[in-house]
């Protein structure tokens, strides 16, 4: 059976190699980015106000895995950005992901946003679920699939090496 008219025309899914090589670039400034965000914070505070959070978590350590989180974020995060790395600082990347997702999303549902309250003064957010938890997740396994793409730290190396 053939196709007629505008179908057979169209080439479906398909970008050209050139484009497909930056296509990491958003995925990578995007996950960088929020994870340095979220360092950034913690360390602001000072990591000692976020292991009182763990501890009423019952998380065990809670002060020695509050600086690990928070230096696993902010070096992590960086290296996303540079695209160096990826595969060996995904690991840690997931595993605070991973115990984020069980110690304080699972509980909400999926969803990120939910609304509790709109009025005159604007919008009352709720607790935040983990949708958000699982795009990172998707991204840095992504990037270690597909690489960190051609503006990256590894793929400049990897030409300097040649």
């Amino acid at each position: 059976m053939q196709r007629s008219g505008l179908l057979s025309k169209v080439t479906f899914l398909s970008a050209p190699r050139a484009l497909a090589d930056w296509a990491p670039l958003p995925i990578r400034l995007i996950v960088g980015f929020g994870f340095v965000a979220h360092g950034y914070a913690k360390l602001s505070r000072g990591p000692e106000a976020f292991g009182v959070v763990l501890d009423a978590l019952g998380v065990p350590l809670s002060q020695l895995l509050a600086w690990l989180t928070t230096l696993v974020e902010l070096v992590g995060g960086a290296a996303v950005l540079a695209g160096a790395f990826i595969p060996l600082v995904s690991v840690p990347m997931a595993i605070v992901l991973l115990a984020a997702l069980f110690t304080v999303h699972a509980r909400y549902g999926f969803f990120s946003v939910k609304f509790v309250e709109v009025n005159g003064n604007g919008i009352k957010f709720g607790s935040v679920g983990y949708e958000i938890v699982l795009l990172y997740l998707a991204g840095l396994l992504m990037l270690v699939i597909g690489g960190p793409g051609r503006l990256s730290f590894d793929t400049w190396i990897c030409r300097r090496s040649k």
